[in-house]
C-alpha cells in the first residue's frame, strides 16, 4: 500500500549540547567530505495488520540523508552523492512496508537488524552449560539470522540522543527468555548515529537475565553507483583478512581457519568482485557466489578498518571500521528479479552486496571459535562505523 502521512515534524537539530549515549569515539579512516550540522526528524509509515505503528526517522547533514525504520531497525535508504554533485541512493530495500512484511522467510533481510544470533547455527541447535536449545530451521537444516521470527520483524522502540554535532537514533528491544529458543530476557539497544563528516555509526549494546549467545549485525546490501542501477559486482572490493572460514554445501563453517590467498576470496588489495565470482573453486560453488566470513586483520580491541567498497564511475567510496573480528560477504546470489526494489526496478543477482560485520557462523558450536556468550552482569558492546566519501 502507498502510505502517505501527515508529516510529525520533530526536525531536531544535532547542536542540542546533551551526551550522545553510546556513540562511537573513534573516526573511521575516511577523509571527511563535508561539515554540515546533522539533524533528526521522524514521520509516521504505516502499521503493521495488528495496528502496531511504525515510523521511519530520518538523520541527515547535507551530504548523508539516512533513513531508518522502528519495524526491523531497517536502514531503509541512504542518499550520497557521487563526485560530480549527483544524489543516489546506495543501499536497496522496498518504498514501502508492505513489501517488508511481504518478504518471504528466509527474507533478503534488506538493511535490517538482525539478532539474536547473525548468521548460521548448524542443525538449529547449540548446547550450553550442559543444557542444549533448539531454534528454529529456517535455512535448509539450519537456523539463519536468528529464527523465523527474529529481530528484524520486530518493532523497536525509539528515542532521539544527541552529542556534539551528531544525532542519533537508540532503537531498543527487550526478548524474553525462550525467544526462538534463545535462552534468558535480553535487553538490546542499538545506536544510529551520524556526524557532520559523513559517518554513520552503529553502535549495539545487550545485557541478559541468563547465559545465551548473541551476535548482532546489520545486513545492508551495498550498491555505490546507486539502488536499481544494476550489477554491483564491477565494482572494487577490499577485505583486511589473511583467513577466512571454509564451509560445508549447507554454509556451516568447518571449523578451519584457511588462508585467502592462491583462492578468489582473496581481497586483501582493491579487486573487482565480478573477476573471480564465477571460478569452479568449491567454496564459490557451494556459496552460489561469496556468501563467507573473513577473519578480520586485527590488532586490539578498538574499531579497525575491515573493508572498502569502491565505485570508480560515481566516485563513492564506502569504508567499514568495526570492533568485530569477523565480516561476512555477501554478493546478493539469490536475489531473482522477484523483489521490486525502492526505485521501482526488480533486484537481480548481485545487484547488491552485503558487507555484516559480526562474530564467526556457528560459534556456538565451534569451541575455537571467538565466544559469542553472553552472561548476567556483563555487557555485550560493538560498533561499526561506514564512512562515506567522493
Amino acid at each position: 500500500m502507498s502510505f502517505t502521512p501527515s508529516r510529525r515534524s520533530i526536525v531536531l537539530a544535532g547542536a542540542a549540547a546533551t551526551a550522545l549515549v553510546g556513540a562511537a569515539t573513534a573516526p573511521a579512516a575516511a577523509a571527511p567530505v563535508a561539515q554540515h550540522e546533522p539533524s533528526l526528524s521522524a514521520e509516521p509509515w504505516g502499521a503493521l495488520p495488528d495496528g502496531t505503528p511504525v515510523e521511519r526517522w530520518t538523520l541527515a547533514n547535507g551530504e548523508v540523508t539516512a533513513r531508518v525504520l522502528t519495524y526491523g531497525g531497517i536502514l531503509q535508504s541512504l542518499e550520497f552523492p557521487d563526485h560530480q554533485g549527483r544524489v543516489r541512493n546506495v543501499v536497496l530495500g522496498f518504498a514501502d512496508l508492505e513489501g517488508y512484511l511481504a518478504g518471504n522467510n528466509p527474507g533478503p533481510y534488506f538493511g535490517a537488524l538482525i539478532g539474536r544470533y547473525g548468521n548460521r547455527i548448524a542443525g538449529g541447535k547449540f548446547t550450553l552449560d550442559g543444557v542444549e536449545h533448539q531454534l528454529p530451521l529456517n535455512n535448509g537444516p539450519n537456523s539463519l539470522h536468528g529464527g523465523t521470527d527474529s529481530f528484524d520483524k520486530r518493532v523497536w522502540s525509539a528515542t532521539p540522543v544527541f552529542g556534539d554535532h551528531t544525532v542519533g537514533l537508540r532503537l531498543s528491544l527487550d526478548s524474553p527468555d525462550g525467544d526462538q529458543g534463545y535462552p534468558g530476557n535480553l535487553h538490546v539497544e542499538v545506536t544510529y548515529s551520524l556526524d557532520r563528516f559523513a559517518q554513520l555509526s552503529l553502535d549495539y549494546f545487550a545485557t541478559t537475565d541468563a547465559a545465551t549467545v548473541v551476535n548482532l549485525t546489520n545486513h545492508s546490501y551495498w550498491n555505490l553507483a546507486g539502488e536499481g542501477s544494476g550489477n554491483a559486482l564491477d565494482q572494487l572490493l577490499t577485505i583486511h583478512a589473511d583467513g577466512f572460514t571454509p564451509v560445508d554445501e549447507t554454509l556451516i563453517p568447518t571449523g578451519e581457519i584457511a588462508p585467502v590467498a592462491g583462492t578468489p576470496l582473496d581481497f586483501r588489495t582493491p579487486t573487482r568482485i565480478e573477476a573471480r565470482v564465477r571460478q569452479p573453486y568449491q567454496q564459490i560453488l557451494f556459496g552460489q557466489g561469496y556468501d563467507h566470513n573473513w577473519v578480520l586483520n586485527r590488532v586490539g580491541d578498538g574499531l579497525e578498518e575491515a573493508a572498502v567498497l569502491e565505485d570508480t564511475r560515481s566516485g563513492r567510496t564506502l569504508r567499514i571500521s568495526t570492533t568485530e573480528p569477523g565480516l561476512q560477504f555477501y554478493s546478493g546470489n539469490f536475489l531473482d528479479a522477484t523483489l521490486v526494489g525502492t526505485g521501482g526496478g526488480t533486484y537481480r543477482q548481485g545487484d547488491g552486496v552485503a558487507l555484516e560485520t559480526q562474530h564467526f557462523p556457528d560459534s556456538p558450536n565451534q569451541p575455537d571459535f571467538p565466544s559469542t556468550v553472553l552472561r548476567p552482569g556483563e555487557e555485550y558492546r560493538t560498533t561499526t562505523v561506514f564512512a562515506f566519501s567522493r
